[in-house]
């Protein structure tokens, strides 16, 4: 199965879900969410993402000064996103619980 589309649907929360822990610039969350299993991930949905969820309001940023080249853009969650850290977590357990169910063949309630 083809993961690129199932990706697209829960990027935001995997994004959140990795700043939750630890604030942290670009390619850092990149790399993060490959070490987590998200190979597939691209660098520029990536970006997108920080930069989507920071203009809706539930990321803060900051400048971080390096030694090693440019300075870092540092993103990391508000109030606004723990709050849609929680509501996304609750609709992706639901669903993952209903797939979950469909694939093992049980009886889904109507």
């Amino acid at each position: 199965m083809d993961t690129t589309q199932l990706l697209k649907g829960v990027l935001d929360l995997a994004v959140l879900a990795v700043l939750d822990g630890e604030d942290g610039y670009g390619y850092d969350v990149v790399r993060r969410l490959r070490a987590a299993g998200l190979e597939d991930v691209g660098d520029a949905s990536v970006y997108g993402t920080l930069r989507r969820l920071y203009a809706a309001g539930h990321l803060t940023s900051y400048v971080v000064p390096s030694v090693e080249g440019p300075h870092r853009k540092y993103y990391g969650l508000n109030a606004s996103g723990r709050a849609e850290l929680a509501t996304s977590t609750k609709t992706w357990t639901g669903f993952s619980d209903t797939m979950a169910a469909l694939l093992a063949g049980e009886q889904v309630a109507a």
